[in-house]
């Protein structure tokens, strides 16, 4: 008897797959997300339409997502010297890797809002960046470093001139050369130190003059993401204070500039991405900006890396409920497909909510960094950190939800969530955790009370819609009222109840006016109304959540 016929005389058979929703390949995740392109469209980016659509197919191949699970599957590793003895300091990432972050690079993600300066430039390379951050994010920590860089490098025009053209460029190489023989740089940053992560001012990192314009630092890094871009953003302490110094991985000549990897860190996630301790030993560094003002050089990259956190959690979200989604879509259980049942829908169209109202504000926020007026600067300040504080910490609890939707499916390597889940609290963490950046509020409100006054504003362009939303808005000024006068101890322990309520306002307000009526309507009573409850999928009565969904789906 062979064994199929063995089978069928014991009447079953053990590996017949039904029941299971075919891959979620080869679609575009542009035009699968009308969220996210209605929101390029309102915010000025309409022009990069063509752009959206083509890198949109591209990180939803089949090959793009292959590329991205084996960027993960297969992590970095830390070469200190070759199989000769010589110090190398060198991280060996697989081929996928590279792959993806070329083709990001390649179609702009990282720095085509400055090489091509218009109204929505921004807001096309923040779609772009979180096209390819929803699929691979780990290698989004160079991208977004990149582009950030560039304003801190103006404040020293000569270096701007010579490295700006090599930031802007499209092309890609992952080894180490020279930086002028190379078809394009990428930019990491080295801030913290092991005494004082946060407090950059506890920094010992030592930058003494050289005699030809340059410096020469000794110290130590605690955390240098990214060890094999080509030059680095790194504060120490120069006779005029703290100062912000540009540090090549290689020199002109070709000639490697000094700098040790220590070990590489085991990260929970982010793990296509390279985190390395590093330590300057005769280092060379060129000063940026004013010495002594080492902070102030480098604050715009903080907030624009601030906003690529935001990019990226909102990515992260849009992910899980485009899988969330697909799975629901095309698995049954008890006679019904999944996203027809009614406990199911109600989880499912809550988590797009929150994706919904975190895209729009990415959007926003990236619209106020293409403005030039004093009042967008002014919002951009404030908003940018609260919307860091609050979506980023949002995207860990989400990307459980959408993981628990697949059942045991989601909590397997097999399948991308259980990698988005890991992923989701480092943008959380990254450019300042949550009491650094609910400071970072305190302190806008307090020197820069123009960014309140243009927060607020915003906030109120959304008056009178709703009733929940009014309330929320009158109960917000009376403890920023009531802020203003308590100490110094009572403004820090108030500072994110503060936060949240400015965050929560913001995104009601932007749903109530860009998303449609059945969205809005679900997302104030969900989030401010007196029905609301705690977890996601308790949403209110009466929510439209069919309508709701058919805004994630795509065509």
């Amino acid at each position: 008897m062979t064994v199929d016929e063995d089978v069928h005389a014991g009447g079953h058979r053990t590996h017949e797959v039904t029941n299971q929703p075919p891959e979620r390949v080869d679609v575009n995740e542009y035009l699968d997300f009308p969220v996210l392109r209605d929101a390029v469209h309102a915010f000025g980016g309409g022009w990069g339409e063509e752009r959206l659509v083509e890198a949109g197919a591209h990180v939803g191949s089949a090959a793009f997502q292959r590329a991205a699970e084996l960027a993960n599957t297969h992590e970095p590793v830390l070469r200190t010297h070759d199989r000769r003895g010589r110090r190398i300091d060198e991280v060996e990432y697989h081929p996928a890797y590279h792959e993806v972050i070329s083709a990001a690079v390649g179609r702009g993600a990282h720095t085509s809002a400055w090489a091509d300066p218009r109204p929505g430039a921004n807001v096309v390379r923040g779609a772009l960046f979180s096209l390819f951050g929803q699929v691979e994010p780990g290698h989004a920590c160079p991208v977004s470093m990149t582009h950030a860089a560039v304003p801190s490098l103006r404040h020293a025009p000569d270096l701007a001139a010579l490295w700006e053209p090599r930031l802007l460029a499209t092309g890609y190489d992952g080894a180490l050369a020279a930086p002028g023989a190379k078809p394009g740089a990428l930019v990491g940053m080295a801030m913290t130190e092991k005494q004082g992560g946060s407090d950059v001012r506890a920094n010992t990192t030592r930058a003494v003059p050289a005699g030809d314009g340059t410096h020469v630092l000794t110290g130590h890094k605690w955390f240098c993401s990214a060890p094999m871009s080509d030059a680095f953003l790194v504060l120490a302490q120069a006779p005029d204070g703290q100062s912000c110094f540009l540090v090549p991985r290689v020199l002109e000549d070709g000639t490697r500039n000094v700098f040790r990897l220590q070990r590489l860190k085991d990260k929970l996630g982010n793990r296509s991405n390279a985190s390395a301790e590093i330590e300057l030993d005769g280092t060379v560094g060129h000063l940026v900006g004013e010495p002594g003002r080492g902070v102030r050089t480098i604050i715009e990259m903080v907030q624009r890396t601030r906003l690529d956190c935001v990019h990226g959690s909102a990515a992260g979200m849009r992910q899980g409920v485009a899988e969330a989604l697909w799975h629901a879509r095309h698995r049954t259980a008890f006679g019904a497909a999944l996203v027809d049942q009614p406990a199911m829908t109600a989880v499912l169209a809550d988590l797009a909510l929150e994706s919904e109202a975190a895209t729009l504000t990415s959007m926003r926020l990236a619209a106020a960094h293409d403005a030039d007026d004093e009042s967008e600067r002014a919002f951009r300040r404030l908003a940018t950190a609260v919307a860091k504080y609050w979506v980023c910490k949002r995207g860990p609890q989400h990307a459980y939800e959408a993981m628990e939707c697949l059942g045991g499916n989601g909590y397997t390597e097999a399948f991308p969530l259980a990698r988005r889940y890991r992923e989701q609290p480092v943008m959380a963490i990254w450019e300042g955790s949550g009491n650094v950046v609910a400071l970072d509020v305190l302190r806008a409100m307090t020197r820069e009370p123009a960014s309140l006054a243009a927060v607020d504003a915003e906030l109120a362009l959304a008056a009178g819609a709703h009733r929940d939303l009014d309330a929320h808005l009158a109960a917000t000024r009376a403890v920023l009222t009531g802020l203003a006068g308590a100490d110094p101890a009572g403004q820090q322990a108030s500072a994110r109840r503060v936060v949240e309520a400015l965050a929560v306002g913001l995104q009601a307000s932007l749903m109530v006016r860009h998303a449609p009526d059945a969205s809005a309507d679900a997302f104030v009573a969900a989030r401010l109304g007196a029905d609301r409850g705690h977890g996601y999928g308790v949403l209110p009565r009466g929510t439209d959540a069919a309508t709701i969904l058919r805004r994630h789906t795509g065509p």
